[in-house]
């Protein structure tokens, strides 16, 4: 999402970095150069005249000045406007309420509110603990209730539906049969339009009047640049919004939405669509986000992604594999891969390191989740035997295991000498070598050992 606009500041920041004092003069050019970088991001225009001021005011005063280190205070400055611009804090959803707890979804058609409905439940259900009906006020696209009700049976969450076409008749009956079967959380997916108009905002007024709901959440598209903030604005006047969820923020966006959207509507950013799985919906936090912007890296978002999405008893029988020298092999090396993937796979890993952004884009690209893929289908497609002793595989085996995953011979020998490569890291870390890498992170990350 943020690509564009972290390479342009990245380079900014770096040459203010390498200045050993900084001055009006050079704070002024790198002002100019971070404006460009947000106008061309599609930040909105009073945004990113009241960013630049409020770094400037903090950039000439002894804060940076009077530093050792300026060119390091700059960029602090920076990062830290950036927060308070984003939010300063993540704002979780307020659902203190006597259930069910209802959550309103609104917005344009084609930003992906039906899916966030599903992704939304299955956040609350999994990471909240929440018992979750999903129910739909959109009696203008059949395609839309069944896409609702297929992704609450893939979630596992109760489903309600009613052959009423009159939505605020739909809104009221969700509620009873919420109450009835005691759900926790009710959460509506309202309809949308091509564009704002006037029976549309009459139409979502009404829905809220009937429901009364605990959080209106306003779901915006991240690509859909100043038209976002213009449909925010519309938006936040027409209902009392209590947040906003930006979606599609892995596709090929500026990134102005996340800077702007606050700004213009006063309303916490609440998520972020990363991806179209289920799990792919992510908690915002302003700092994690200007940090990544900023080239910086989310550790700590790719710490809670491995703590819930890591087999611990796998990773726990690996370490134990190791340690007492039964070797490492193409089972355990499949795992990881799967892990990998379930982490989000390659690239939104990488997006999360410190420095990423350094790294040239021939040799990021080298290293991609269709690879990941392919080595899982090669493994899968040995037997038993082949991925607990690699070392029988030979010419007619390639061939087979080839064939049977859709490779060439040329990958299979790939995929071993990778293997290869690992199993001798393995091997050299020794006993107690695993433990001594991983040891420091037990008691330290939530919900305990990795």
């Amino acid at each position: 999402m943020f690509d564009n606009l972290t390479k342009r500041l990245q380079q900014t920041l770096k040459r203010v970095r390498g200045e050993g004092r900084l001055t009006e003069a050079n704070i002024a050019d790198a002002l100019r150069e971070v404006r460009m970088a947000l106008l061309e991001a599609d930040v909105a225009l009073p945004v990113v005249k009241e960013f630049l001021e409020q770094v400037r005011t903090r950039a000439l005063g002894q804060e940076v000045l009077g530093s050792l280190t300026p060119g390091q205070a700059f960029i602090k400055i920076v990062h830290d406007e950036m927060v308070v611009l984003m939010g300063e804090a993540n704002k979780r959803l307020d659902l203190a309420v006597k259930p069910p707890a209802i959550v309103l979804l609104a917005g344009l058609q084609g930003t992906g509110k039906t899916t966030t409905a599903g992704k939304l439940a299955r956040f609350l259900k999994e990471r909240e603990s929440k018992s979750v009906m999903l129910a739909s006020v959109d009696v203008y696209r059949p395609a839309a209730i069944e896409q609702l009700r297929r992704l609450a049976a893939q979630v596992g969450v109760d489903f309600f539906e009613t052959p009423s076409t009159q939505p605020v008749e739909i809104a009221r009956a969700a509620v009873e049969e919420s109450r009835r079967r005691q759900t926790e959380v009710l959460i509506v997916d309202s309809a949308g339009r091509l564009h704002i108009d006037q029976e549309m905002m009459q139409e979502i007024r009404a829905v809220h009047t009937a429901l009364e709901p605990a959080e209106t959440l306003f779901v915006v598209d991240s690509m859909a640049g100043q038209d976002a903030i213009n449909t925010a604005r519309a938006f936040n006047e027409a209902l009392p919004i209590t947040g906003v969820i930006l979606t599609k923020t892995d596709g090929d966006a500026r990134g102005g939405a996340a800077l702007s959207v606050r700004k213009v509507t006063g309303k916490p950013i609440k998520f972020l669509g990363i991806g179209e799985k289920s799990e792919a919906l992510e908690a915002f936090h302003p700092e994690r986000v200007a940090a990544r912007i900023l080239g910086m890296g989310d550790v700590l978002s790719l710490v809670e992604d491995a703590v819930r999405t890591v087999d611990r008893d796998k990773t726990e029988q690996l370490m134990k594999k190791v340690k007492s020298g039964k070797g490492f092999d193409l089972e355990d090396f499949r795992d990881q891969m799967v892990q990998m993937e379930r982490m989000g796979g390659v690239a939104a890993m990488l997006d999360k390191l410190p420095g990423v952004g350094e790294i040239p884009e021939s040799a990021r690209g080298q290293v991609n989740d269709k690879q990941i893929k392919r080595v899982i289908a090669i493994i899968s497609s040995m037997t038993p035997q082949e991925r607990r002793h690699p070392d029988v595989i030979r010419g007619s085996r390639k061939r087979r295991i080839a064939a049977g995953s859709g490779t060439q011979v040329q990958e299979v020998n790939r995929l071993l000498k990778q293997f290869e490569q690992t199993r001798d890291m393995m091997k050299r870390m020794g006993k107690g070598g695993l433990e001594r890498m991983l040891g420091g992170l037990k008691g330290k990350i939530p919900g305990g050992p990795m």
